[in-house]
């Protein structure tokens, strides 16, 4: 009998429900290895196996677990909210060099109320903004024939650009391009049933939208990696 593919268990779901309404240091450090067991552990399987699919599709992308699993604590420096922990656990793969940018990339989290697949630029730096704006205003017939493909719109919808209410400074008002310069952040996602996540099912669910939504990410990614700056080469 083939071995299953890489899901969470009942218990995952169980103890993110669970840390909603307990979230505080001393609950979760009593459970602390449940976590370990039954989140963090299936989480890095999980980002293990989807490396390996993405060799075919989004090969730049790839990057070892624990770079791609976030943390479940809260930086709660300069918050107001206090919750040290977070209410999901998630994952971001981001492109090979823009590691430690705003660029584009692929995303997943489980949580007690939904399971969400994304993919896109989610409220990139001012100068990536500022790039990916002036690529757009060339290439926004090519990023329109991606987001309106069947392939993509069957399992994705795109998220809210958090658009601007006037046109951007430094792009004329006639732009043809203008309504995608108006936008903020640009992406899809996916918000499904959280119970998604201990699905036999999932790595399949995961995989088809990242795959659906990987030429979308390139574009959104292409300015940013044409002005990274070379390292020397002495």
């Amino acid at each position: 009998m083939a071995p299953s593919a890489p899901h969470y268990a009942p218990e995952a779901l169980r103890f993110m429900r669970s840390l909603k309404r307990n979230n505080d240091r001393e609950w979760f450090n009593a459970r602390k290895a449940t976590y370990e067991q039954q989140v963090k552990a299936p989480t890095f399987a999980l980002i293990n196996a989807i490396n390996e699919a993405m060799l075919r599709f989004a090969p730049d992308y790839i990057r070892p677990p624990q770079k791609v699993a976030m943390r479940i604590y809260r930086d709660i420096r300069f918050s107001p909210d206090k919750r040290p922990y977070k209410r999901n656990q998630g994952a971001w793969w981001a492109r090979s060099g823009l590691e430690k940018t705003s660029g584009g990339g692929f995303y997943f989290h489980m949580g007690p109320d939904e399971f969400v697949i994304a993919a896109g630029v989610y409220m990139p730096e001012r100068e990536q903004l500022l790039a990916i704006r002036r690529h757009l205003e060339v290439h926004h017939q090519e990023l329109r024939r991606i987001l309106a493909s069947k392939k993509l719109t069957s399992l994705l919808s795109e998220f809210d650009g958090q658009k601007l209410t006037r046109p951007p400074k430094g792009f004329s008002p006639d732009s043809p391009a203008m309504d995608l310069l108006l936008c903020r952040q640009w992406g899809v996602a996916a918000h499904l049933p959280p119970e998604t996540a201990t699905s036999p099912a999932l790595l399949r669910e995961i995989l088809k939208r990242f795959e659906a939504a990987a030429p979308m990410v390139d574009l959104l990614n292409a300015p940013l990696i044409a002005t990274r700056p070379r390292k020397p080469l002495f």
